[in-house]
């Protein structure tokens, strides 16, 4: 076999940069390999990768001389980062700042860049309907993926532009179905009635990811927005009654009384999911379906994804 070409995968040990990290593994005849990017090699995360045959490899958002390190000699790289590790929109505008340089330095050929829309381009700031947070942003870690785009293009690197979306998994961190005081089973969201969330199964950002770069230069320069499935919240609270075997109803949240609960980011998510419901057309519609999964047949819909998660939302 011929000298494997090199994904640098940010990221490597999280929901995204595992799930294109196990997508490239598990096809070892693809003619490409895994350089797994983590701050500690040591985590069980890590060694999981390694024992799968990923290369892992010491480096930090913080310390650009080893992310420089991580790129050097790699064919391309999956590029994520996490804005709630510390919740400041201009950390992560550093961050990428970084990844930019050091894809540059190590003439990367491709790059596949997890993004996500900037809200201002449809909701200025000036717009009143919603609070202005960390002085510039409307939805921080939307807005600050999507302005770093053009870091990627300026800088003249082969970028594909992967716009992401709610994740299935929120249902099992945040906004799990909990039983009401009247004894049904009740699915709680910031979301207006009616209107549409596009979610998402992370991993499987990753290996649409994985998807795109065996592609090559056919997604240089296009965004693909993805999703595996359109429901509104009704229709969410259905899935899961079937999945549980009893009734689900959905209770809509107002935006603003999201707001006022007490937890950080309260406002941030309150927020992004009054644009969700804003600007269902543009935000949704641009999620096709149809051409994502002709993309990544295997992307799950929820009904999928929640009949492998079931025993998360049963009670003990």
């Amino acid at each position: 076999m011929g000298e494997q070409k090199i994904i640098a995968v940010t990221g490597a040990t999280g929901a995204q940069g595992g799930g294109i990290a196990r997508a490239i593994l598990a096809e070892p005849e693809s003619g490409f390999t895994v350089r797994a990017l983590t701050r500690d090699p040591e985590s069980a995360s890590a060694k999981e990768l390694a024992a799968l045959g990923a290369e892992v490899v010491r480096a930090d958002f913080n310390d650009e001389a080893s992310v420089r390190g991580a790129f050097e000699g790699a064919y391309g790289a999956y590029l994520v980062t996490n804005f709630w590790a510390h919740g400041s929109a201009d950390r992560e505008r550093a961050e990428v700042e970084v990844l930019v340089r050091a894809a540059k330095t190590a003439n990367l050929q491709h790059v596949v860049w997890s993004t996500l829309e900037d809200t201002r381009e449809l909701l200025p700031v000036s717009d009143a309907r919603m609070p202005v947070l960390q002085e510039h942003y409307n939805v921080p870690h939307f807005d600050v993926k999507g302005e770093a785009n053009a870091l990627f293009t300026e800088a003249g690197i082969p970028t594909t532009f992967l716009n992401t979306t709610y994740y299935f998994q929120g249902f099992t961190e945040y906004f799990p179905p909990k039983r009401g005081e009247d004894g049904v089973i009740t699915l709680a969201l910031p979301l207006e009635d009616g209107k549409l969330l596009a979610g998402v199964d992370s991993e499987d950002i990753g290996r649409t990811a994985w998807e795109i770069l065996k592609r090559g230069k056919e997604f240089v320069g296009r965004t693909v927005s993805i999703a595996g499935e359109h429901l509104t919240g009704a229709q969410y609270a259905e899935r899961f009654a079937e999945a549980l075997g009893e009734p689900v109803r959905f209770q809509s949240i107002p935006y603003d009384t999201f707001r006022t609960f007490d937890f950080p980011g309260a406002v941030e998510i309150a927020n992004m999911f009054q644009y969700y419901g804003d600007f269902d057309a543009e935000f949704t519609g641009a999620r096709d379906l149809t051409e994502v999964r002709a993309l990544n047949p295997r992307l799950k819909d929820f009904a999928s994804w929640l009949s492998a998660n079931t025993s998360a939302f049963r009670e003990s």
